[in-house]
């Protein structure tokens, strides 16, 4: 019989996906975006999302939403254009920098992804991502 191993060692192999695609994207030379600011960054629609709507799938006050756009705004990562629907509002959209950041992090997710699916085989990685998809229900404030 196997080392057994504790559900901390399980959650931390399933992490690696997040750290290898964070760690590429420093490498790539954006290390100034902290995991907090790429994970409110991956809510941002393609035509732009409002800073009240990523604040509410975020399951954070609009404060700390401000906070990070800002932090991104500087870092050359999101823009902040007029929302066409409401000359009040404004939308908060990946800029050209932003969109090369996440499609860099998309790739190396990928290839994670595409190395546990070769290891697994196709039903086991199906079962994984089953498995994760109903687990983060209740614990992604993403979701």
């Amino acid at each position: 019989m196997g080392v057994h191993h504790g559900v901390e060692e399980d959650i931390a192999v399933v992490g690696e996906r997040g750290k290898r695609a964070r760690g590429g994207v420093a490498e790539s030379g954006h290390a100034e975006i902290t995991p907090a600011q790429g994970r409110l960054a991956g809510q941002i629609g393609p035509e732009g999302t409002r800073l009240t709507e990523l604040a509410d799938r975020a399951q954070i006050t609009k404060q700390t939403a401000s906070f990070l756009i800002d932090q991104l705004e500087r870092a050359g990562a999101v823009e902040r254009v007029p929302d066409p629907s409401d000359g009040r509002a404004r939308l908060i959209r990946l800029s050209a920098r932003g969109q090369e950041m996440a499609d860099y992090a998309n790739k190396i997710a990928a290839q994670v992804e595409q190395e546990w699916a070769e290891h697994l085989g196709a039903r086991r990685m199906g079962h994984l991502r089953e498995a994760l998809n109903r687990l983060r229900e209740i614990t992604d404030p993403y979701a």
